[in-house]
């Protein structure tokens, strides 16, 4: 094991960065060095520690088991320093140049981003903002302990207890399909719903899977109906066609004008969606996070 008196702890913050980034290209601009500097300090670190640390694939520098273990306490470590060493200081959103990145799913997307896009203009028309995926539970606090995602908005119910969180709204799930559809003559009853062509959103491991499985269990017939992985084309299909579709209603409503559709409140007890904003412990007192996420409450919250 390595002395720490002879590590020098600038190739830490090299580290770092190589790991948020995965790319040594990307590193090297946030630390304002050359790439030749960052790939030196790399192999300085590999000598020490006796491990490649970073393997070049074709999705850029991915972490070795060693590296992923290293990466939490050394990120934890940086901002401690950091807080020691630098008092405390604003966030002035009119001429801050951050870049936000902000986790959700394409739900999201149609949701806030047009909204939150339009107040950024007004409010930091230099901030930068842009949104991620995520796989999972552990996918997303890995992501937000080294900081390549600022906030999380969504219904992650799995989520990290090492996330911060603020509940936004809840919304129903409802049905929608096009104008004109048979469904929109009189009352939709469950009959009627059963007897419809279904679009199905297979979005495997999101509050919907429960949202299909009750579907199914009320006679939908899931397995045989039309399916797509993800909400973004359901507008343009069900708009199209005599699909019907269940989706949150958040999504009805942005989508309804647009693509000439209405929906209707299914005939089955179905879960409220809770969507929440979620951020890492470690960020919970930086201003310009603490900003944005005033913002998103102050704006989407009920």
């Amino acid at each position: 094991m390595p002395d720490l008196r002879n590590i020098d702890l600038n190739l830490l913050v090299v580290f770092h960065e190589v790991y948020r980034e995965r790319q040594i290209s990307l590193a090297a601009r946030r630390l304002h060095l050359t790439q030749s500097a960052v790939s030196n300090a790399l192999g300085r670190l590999r000598r020490t520690f006796d491990d490649a640390l970073f393997v070049r694939t074709a999705q850029g520098m991915q972490p070795t088991p060693f590296a992923e273990r290293l990466a939490e306490p050394v990120a934890g470590a940086l901002a401690a320093i950091g807080e020691a060493v630098n008092a405390p200081q604003a966030f002035d959103a009119t001429s801050s140049v951050r870049h936000f990145r902000l986790a959700m799913t394409d739900v999201g997307e149609v949701y806030f981003m047009p909204v939150l896009i339009d107040l950024l203009r007004q409010r930091a028309p230099k901030v930068q903002v842009s949104t991620v995926r995520v796989a999972g539970a552990t996918d997303l606090k890995r992501e937000m302990e080294v900081g390549r995602v600022d906030l999380a908005v969504g219904a992650f119910d799995d989520a990290s207890p090492a996330l911060y969180q603020r509940r936004l709204f809840e919304q129903q799930y409802v049905t929608m399909f096009r104008k004109g559809h048979a469904l929109a003559a009189g009352k939709l009853t469950l009959r009627r719903l059963l007897a419809a062509e279904h679009l199905i959103v297979s979005a495997s491991g999101s509050p919907y899977d429960r949202v299909n499985a009750l579907l199914e269990k009320a006679g939908v017939p899931v397995a045989a109906a039309c399916q797509v992985p993800h909400f973004m084309a359901v507008p343009y299909i069900v708009g199209s066609t005599d699909l019907v579709v269940t989706v949150p209603e958040k999504l009805a409503q942005r989508a309804a004008a647009p693509f000439d559709l209405v929906f209707a409140r299914p005939p089955l007890p179905l879960p409220a969606l809770q969507t929440r904003l979620f951020w890492h412990r470690r960020y919970s007192d930086d201003a310009g996070n603490r900003w944005l996420r005033e913002l998103m409450a102050e704006t989407f919250g009920d």
